[in-house]
């Protein structure tokens, strides 16, 4: 057994996919670097810093209704939110329907027409709107959001370059309705996260919040002066939510990195992404198997049945190392007959997995310490985490936490307090609504 563990680690260590490959201190500085170069606009930065034009209110307003609007992958979300005296959300009259686009191309048009059908049962509840905007777009000064790029599936070419809040007023306006005194805030997800954090019950003061989302891909948001915010004009004496773009980071640890994001779409872009994330932690371990196939780490036999199974995604790897034992799972079978490919396979995994979990800690750690805040443990910083492979991939979240523990907390200081609220995006946009 422990020459097999021998070999492993050894393979792990050659190709890069040990978290020892990792120079924290390093990452960190080169995160910071970036961060500094994204907002003073520079195109050298790998992380775009998008300004928000949002701030993080000192409290939530009550009871006053919000119209919620929660486009997001392939639905769209309406709701009415209230928050209570307590501070407490109230989601009500909640529907969900699929976001235009999805099937088949649709106009300009056609796409703010569905927008505005949903809208329509709620337009006398409240003028204030909150609109979360999951897809790549420009935030204006006025709140607007004008969509970069469509992913997810979503076809509406005509919508790009079209502000959405202004276009969706403009439909309801088409309808007869007074949309005089209507205001629109568009935000991202992680936006959206970062500010549901200051609805989280709390018998301690945060002194600073951060949202963080490591689902099917990854971003960052945190809140930053605007005297460091250098490629727009802004008052200075102010803050505002800053978007990071994080899982575009870029940073290549291993050889076998490498290899992987040149068998990708878009091989020069969102490598922190492509190694965290739960539309590529599965590939990148179906790489690194094949790999330890081939120097005979693994077994054939184990080749052949793991060819039958390739390629394999985050959950079933994620599988494998919650119940290693359990026969129904398929990569136990691959393993059946051999400790020495269990043992060997369950250490490349996890490994993928700590590697994963450090390079995790280093964005949230990089972004408190660029934040300013978390010095005085007894005011920690409110990361609000959401996404699910963050939660349900075995060991991720302990490593993260291992590794943040280390490096943030007893190396420089700086204090963090993890939440988890349940929908944040739709808490966020309330709160984003009920602000302008």
């Amino acid at each position: 057994m422990a020459d097999i563990v021998e070999r492993s680690e050894a393979f792990l260590a050659k190709w890069g996919v040990s978290p020892s490959s990792i120079d924290m201190q390093g990452l960190l500085e080169t995160f910071k670097v970036e961060m500094e170069r994204g907002l003073e606009g520079k195109k050298s930065s790998s992380l775009q810093m998008i300004p928000t034009y949002t701030k993080v209110v000192d409290e939530v307003r009550k009871g006053e209704s919000v119209i919620v609007l929660d486009a997001g992958g392939t639905n769209f979300r309406t709701c009415l939110v209230t928050f209570d005296d307590e501070g407490k959300a109230q989601i009500e009259d909640f529907r969900k329907t699929a976001m235009p686009g999805v099937k088949q191309e649709v106009s300009a048009k056609e796409f703010f027409n569905c927008f505005a059908d949903e809208v329509e049962r709620l337009i006398d509840k409240s003028d204030r709107i909150g609109f979360c905007f999951s897809y790549a777009a420009t935030i204006t000064e006025d709140h607007d959001g004008i969509p970069l790029v469509f992913s997810k599936e979503i076809k509406a070419p005509e919508v790009i370059g079209k502000p959405v809040g202004a276009n969706l007023l403009a439909e309801l306006g088409r309808r007869g309705y007074d949309v005089s005194r209507k205001k629109v805030a568009v935000l991202n997800d992680t936006v959206a996260t970062l500010l549901a954090g200051k609805a989280a019950p709390s018998t301690i003061p945060y002194s600073g919040y951060i949202g963080f989302i490591l689902g099917t891909g990854t971003n960052t948001a945190y809140v930053e002066d605007n005297a460091n915010i250098g490629k727009i004009p802004l008052k200075d004496g102010e803050r505002q939510i800053i978007n990071i773009e994080s899982g575009n980071f870029d940073c290549c640890p291993g050889p076998l990195d490498r290899s992987f994001f040149d068998s990708t779409k878009q091989p020069e872009q969102y490598h922190l992404e492509k190694m965290i994330s739960g539309a590529y932690l599965g590939p990148l371990s179906t790489l690194v198997i094949g790999k330890a196939i081939e120097e005979g780490l693994l077994s054939q036999q184990f080749a052949r049945r793991f060819k039958e199974v390739a390629p394999i995604n985050t959950t079933v790897m994620s599988n494998y190392l919650e119940m290693p034992f359990n026969r129904e799972y398929a990569l136990v079978s691959c393993c059946e007959g051999s400790d020495d490919d269990a043992i060997a396979l369950w250490t490349i995994l996890d490994a993928i997995i700590a590697k994963a979990g450090k390079l995790t800690a280093a964005n949230l750690a990089a972004t408190v310490l660029k934040s300013g805040a978390g010095t005085d443990p007894r005011k920690p910083v409110c990361i609000n985490a959401d996404g699910t492979t963050f939660y349900k991939t075995e060991y991720l979240k302990k490593y993260t936490e291992y590794y943040l523990h280390k490096y943030l907390q007893l190396e420089n200081k700086r204090y963090y307090s993890f939440v988890r609220i349940d929908d944040s995006p739709t808490i966020g946009a309330a709160i984003a609504g009920l602000s302008v």
